[in-house]
């Protein structure tokens, strides 16, 4: 597991630079029906978990790394929240959700074919019916590589906190990338390497029929814009048992 996720010093920083944003914003209003069970697959620190549990919902929120839930843990509806240390392709519960998450990308971590049929299997089980899943994939026929890298000051209690993301390579075209995440902190630096898949919307949309998952929307943007191959930067997809 990369070191942003497990190292309690990087995880410090995500929510400076991954804090609320229009796609969090898009994942709570799939929230509307009062009292909702929630499941947010790849949860990290907790910031729609807690958005949720802050709106009367019922949410488990899932995350293989300690460090993550640890955090997740301190927010202000922490204790209202039932954190789980897994992974989303091996997370089994007797409940069932009304609605699953899986957000920030999470799902490109999935490196292999057989993580994802686990990933949609669990979503599989554990909706309930009538449930709905969303989760997003980045387009593969964006060229990434154009606009991936970025250098940003953080302010932080502790001073000023420079991070730098560098794309290092592409494997198998463009379906694999791995990747550096540099922060310089005053009393040093920490380098994280990180690998994501953007797999293609055929082998996604394969992949759901396989596991019995309808897709009931697609969409290109957090406007639920239609989805563009050539133009679209995400992949949105709302799908339901069938």
């Amino acid at each position: 597991m990369d070191q942003h996720y497990l190292n309690p010093l990087l995880v410090e920083l995500y929510d400076l630079d991954s804090g609320w944003s229009e796609d969090r914003q898009y994942y709570l209003a799939l929230a509307s029906d009062p009292n909702m069970h929630i499941l947010d697959l790849g949860c990290g620190t907790g910031l729609l978990c807690d958005a949720y549990a802050r709106s009367g919902h019922r949410v488990v929120g899932v995350d293989p790394a300690p460090a993550m839930l640890q955090s997740a843990r301190q927010k202000e509806f922490g204790s209202k929240i039932r954190w789980i240390e897994a992974t989303a392709q091996e997370f089994r519960s007797s409940e069932k959700f009304d609605l699953i998450i899986m957000t920030g990308h999470a799902f490109q971590v999935l490196l292999t074919d057989e993580e994802i049929a686990s990933t949609f299997a669990t979503i599989k089980k554990q909706l309930a019916p009538g449930g709905l899943a969303v989760f997003e994939s980045r387009n593969p026929s964006i060229d990434w590589s154009a606009n991936w890298n970025y250098e940003i000051e953080l302010a932080t209690p502790g001073g000023t906190v420079i991070e730098k993301r560098e794309c290092l390579a592409f494997e198998n075209g463009f379906e694999y990338m791995s990747f550096e995440l540099k922060y310089s902190f005053p009393e040093g630096e920490f380098v994280s390497r990180s690998r994501l898949r953007f797999p293609s919307l055929e082998l996604i949309k394969s992949g759901l029929s396989e596991a019995s998952l309808s897709l009931e929307a697609l969409y290109g943007d957090w406007r639920q814009g239609e989805f563009q191959q050539s133009r679209s930067e995400e992949m949105i997809f709302h799908v339901r048992s069938r």
